[in-house]
């Protein structure tokens, strides 16, 4: 009972965060934000962001390692992995708001209507892009619930394997696309938000590299045919053979 009420805490952690970092990177709705932080030196604004950002970063890829994994679960049960790495995740992308410098400067500000409405509505669906893409797979897996909870259970847990269903017919990865979209839709964009989502974006591009290497060693010929079908983020540039199924066995 107590590793489900860890993961619910740590899911609910995971949400609270998330929905901080789409109001800290817009600049809209709390209190600390991207442009609305502590001052301090150019230099010294640019150490600590970047190095947060690679704080960040780091912990997402070595956490998603097999090897760090397997060393996970000789401290915390198995079933129990998903949600410590979530959590991990929100304390360091909560670290990263916390200690975060703001960097003067403002490279675009729309100031008509009806451009800046589209532009914040695009915004908003790439928010909330983020975890309707997760519900299309398994969220609840994704976040580390599902395995706490058929623990607590005592049931065995079985993913479904390779799926490829709606929006990850077009794209192999819809959920970074979202997040994509909110970092850089956007009305008004100052040098410390482009600060923010080029560092994000490069954590994408590379943490991308190595989950796509890895399911392909996992997943075999049928990862490397969606691979050669579907683009990587934007519906362009797609191969002319369609994936005709929602799931392929690997």
């Amino acid at each position: 009972m107590l590793g489900f009420i860890y993961s619910v805490v740590s899911y609910l952690a995971f949400l609270g965060t998330f929905v901080y970092f789409a109001w800290f990177s817009d600049g809209i709705g709390v209190p600390r934000t991207v442009d609305n932080a502590p001052a301090a030196t150019l230099s010294v604004a640019l150490a600590i962001n970047i190095g947060l950002m690679l704080l960040f970063g780091l912990q997402h890829s070595v956490m998603a390692r097999p090897a760090f994994k397997r060393a996970l679960t000789r401290i915390v049960p198995e079933r129990l992995e998903r949600a410590t790495y979530v959590l991990a995740s929100s304390v360091a992308l909560a670290l990263l708001m916390w200690q975060w410098r703001q960097v003067d400067g403002v490279l675009w500000h729309v100031q008509n209507f009806t451009l800046a409405s589209l532009l914040w509505a695009v915004n908003g669906l790439g928010w909330l892009g983020v975890p309707l893409c997760s519900f299309m797979i398994d969220h609840f897996d994704l976040f580390g619930l599902k395995p706490a909870l058929n623990g607590f259970r005592k049931v065995s847990f079985q993913r479904k394997g390779f799926v490829a269903p709606l929006l990850y017919k077009y794209v192999r990865h819809p959920m970074m696309t979202s997040l994509l979209v909110g970092l850089w839709v956007t009305p008004s964009m100052t040098v410390g938000h482009l600060l923010l989502s080029l560092g994000m974006t490069a954590y994408v591009i590379i943490g991308v590299h190595f989950e796509e290497r890895a399911l392909a060693r996992e997943l075999g010929q049928a990862y490397a045919l969606y691979q050669a079908c579907t683009p990587k983020f934007f519906p362009i540039g797609s191969s002319p053979k369609p994936v005709l199924s929602d799931t392929l066995s690997s």
